[in-house]
C-alpha cells in the first residue's frame, strides 16, 4: 500500500438535472492531507460522492494516481485504490465487528483484521457485538477500519466526527495523523469541527454553493479571519 495523488479538473457533477458540484479543480499530492471545509449544504458531501461514482458527473476528469477514473463504476474505484467512508458509516448491523471487518479485506488473509485492532483496540474489545450494537463512535471506528483495511491509496472521510464525544474525536484524529504520517495514503477530510480539520490538513479548500471559494495553508485561513466569518461563520476560531 502507497498513497497516491488525486487530481481534479473541472469537475461538475449532481442528482439528476440539478448540479451541486459545479467546475470544482485541485490536486492533492501523495501522502498528504487535504480538508474540505464549508457550510452545510454548500456541497461537500456532494464532492466526495462524485469522487466515490455515486453522483452524476457532466463533465471534468477525476484522476488517482495519474489515472483518469471518472468513468469508472463505484466499485472499480475501489479496486483501484479509493476508499470512502460516508456520513452514514454503513456498517452492516446484522454482522458482528468482526465479520463487518472482514468484508474490508477484499481477499487478504482473515489474520490481517489485527491491523484494525491496533488501531481502534476498543473494536478488538467489540469484536463479538453485532454493528447495531455499537455505539456511534465505535460504529465510525468500524466503518474507518473496514476501508483501511482494503489497503486504499487515497481515503476519503466525510465528517468522522459528527455527533462524537470530545475524547472519541481525539482518538479518531489520532488514528487518522497515524495513518497519514505512514506515508501509505492519501487523506481528504470533510469536517465541521473546523479547527480539528484545521490542526490536521497540510492544505484546505472551502467550498460555497458547489465551487471552491477558498484555498490555502490551514495557518493562512485560520489568520483570514474575514474569510471564515464569511464562508464558515464560526467566531473565535484559533
Amino acid at each position: 500500500m502507497s498513497a497516491a495523488p488525486l487530481d481534479i479538473e473541472d469537475l461538475s457533477a449532481g442528482y439528476g438535472p440539478t448540479r451541486v458540484v459545479e467546475g470544482v479543480s485541485f490536486s492533492v499530492a501523495a501522502g498528504s492531507r487535504l480538508a474540505v471545509l464549508g457550510r452545510n449544504g454548500m456541497g461537500k458531501t456532494s464532492l466526495f460522492a462524485t469522487l466515490a461514482g455515486q453522483t452524476k458527473r457532466y463533465g471534468g476528469a477525476i484522476r488517482l494516481g495519474g489515472r483518469d477514473i471518472a468513468r469508472e463504476p463505484s466499485a472499480a474505484r475501489a479496486r483501484l485504490g479509493l476508499g470512502y467512508v460516508p456520513q452514514t458509516r454503513d456498517v452492516f448491523p446484522t454482522l458482528t465487528v468482526e465479520e463487518n471487518l472482514f468484508v474490508g479485506l477484499k481477499g487478504r488473509p482473515k489474520t490481517d483484521v489485527e491491523e484494525a485492532y491496533e488501531m481502534f483496540p476498543r473494536l478488538k474489545e467489540r469484536r463479538r457485538n453485532l454493528g447495531s450494537q455499537l455505539s456511534g463512535g465505535e460504529q465510525q471506528m468500524l466503518s474507518t477500519a473496514r476501508s483501511i483495511l482494503g489497503q486504499p491509496s487515497v481515503l476519503l472521510l466525510d465528517e468522522p466526527l459528527e455527533g462524537l464525544a470530545p475524547v472519541i474525536c481525539e482518538e479518531l484524529m489520532a488514528a487518522f495523523a497515524r495513518l497519514a504520517q505512514s506515508g501509505n495514503m492519501t487523506i481528504l477530510l470533510v469536517e465541521q469541527r473546523i479547527q480539528s480539520a484545521l490542526d490536521f490538513a497540510d492544505h484546505v479548500i472551502v467550498m460555497e454553493r458547489g465551487r471552491i471559494a477558498w484555498s490555502g495553508t490551514p495557518t493562512a485561513l485560520a489568520r483570514d479571519h474575514d474569510t471564515v466569518d464569511r464562508l464558515l461563520g464560526v467566531g473565535g476560531l484559533h
